[in-house]
């Protein structure tokens, strides 16, 4: 099994990528899907983060608001490594779980796990290669302001709220530059899927050469 950590910043695109490679065959773990999980309303980690960041971060349904609670978080170094303490080892547990899983039922499976914080929470060496999906800072600046209706003051507080993403370059294996068209990045991505491809293929040639 090919363990893929793919990683980005902020509106980098990394969403998209993603579910290009799931639809060339990838298994993919998400961990914004894995954080919703454990924050399900009455769960221990739902429970601590409302003591922690009171029940106004909280919808009318009693699930989080997590743009509320993002606002208050990316204001406050502290509380967002609060939140991270928090949640991190619950997402954790529950990502190793299916790891486990994928594994014992598909031996040769390439597993793209989406993580944002993956080189900030030190998961590096928990996966087999880092793909960072790039777009240049000024862009991120852009794509959230569309996005999400920020401006541009704001856009640039969420943005220096994460390692800037040109330090990531550096932990990378493989890199998409995805600041062209859908069609470009797709081009992309089918060229980066035939590599994770050959990369499994070696490992399991490793496999048997040492049998």
């Amino acid at each position: 099994m090919l363990n893929v950590g793919l990683t980005g910043g902020i509106a980098s695109g990394k969403s998209t990528v993603a579910r290009m490679l799931a639809e060339k065959g990838a298994v993919l773990i998400d961990f914004d899907e894995i954080a919703h999980v454990v924050e399900d309303p009455g769960g221990p980690v739902w429970r601590e983060i409302v003591r922690h960041f009171g029940e106004e971060i909280l919808h009318k349904d009693r699930t989080i608001d997590r743009r509320k609670l993002g606002e208050t978080v990316f204001a406050d170094r502290e509380k967002r490594e609060l939140l991270n303490r928090l949640v991190h080892p619950a997402i954790f547990e529950e990502w190793q779980r299916r790891l486990a899983e994928i594994r014992a039922r598909r031996a040769d499976a390439i597993v793209v796990s989406d993580i944002p914080l993956l080189i900030e929470a030190g998961l590096k060496e928990m996966v087999d290669l880092v793909l960072l999906v790039y777009i240049t800072p000024e862009e991120q600046i852009r794509r959230v302001m569309v996005r999400d209706g920020f401006s541009r003051e704001e856009a640039e507080r969420r943005l220096a709220a994460q390692m800037p993403i040109e330090e990531k370059l550096r932990w990378a294996d493989i890199v998409i530059r995805n600041g062209g068209s859908p069609e470009e990045t797709r081009r992309t991505v089918c060229t980066v899927w035939v590599e994770l491809n050959i990369r499994e293929k070696r490992r399991q040639e490793g496999i048997c050469r040492s049998i």
